[in-house]
């Protein structure tokens, strides 16, 4: 019998894409950049500890520019040139990586800002009893 062999498509390959959707999760202690296609399957992602920062260097803005580079590079080997950021958190490296993506040189069409706000916040701590 003879054995049939499996053509491997690289998943990359599958996702050529010329526009995308970059989503941006900027927290106190570290930024996550993932970049994906308009229907949501990841084609490269990045993070400031994935980049070698670590401790207290990871939540600053030039490890998210660093981060950004990283991803807008590996998606552009891809074929990525426009993109839509969505941006999400509150920590210091939203504007960083947004230059970060542009300075790689993918066009930036939107940004949208996503930021959950809490309506009324979190339950108080109870009354202090002296």
């Amino acid at each position: 019998m003879v054995k049939q062999t499996r053509k491997s498509v690289s998943k990359k390959s599958k996702l050529q894409t010329s526009n995308g959707v970059a989503h941006i999760q900027a927290t106190f202690n570290n930024t996550i950049v993932t970049l994906t296609t308009p229907s949501g399957d990841v084609v490269s992602w990045s993070s400031a500890g994935a980049c070698g920062f670590k401790g207290a260097r990871k939540s600053t803005p030039f490890a998210a520019k660093v981060a950004a580079e990283t991803a807008a590079r590996k998606s552009m080997d891809v074929g990525m040139r426009q993109i839509n950021v969505i941006i999400k958190g509150a920590g210091s490296g939203r504007e960083p990586a947004i230059r970060g993506l542009s300075e790689a040189g993918l066009e930036i069409k939107l940004l949208r800002d996503i930021t959950s706000i809490p309506h009324n916040g979190c339950r108080p701590p109870k009354k202090r009893r002296i």
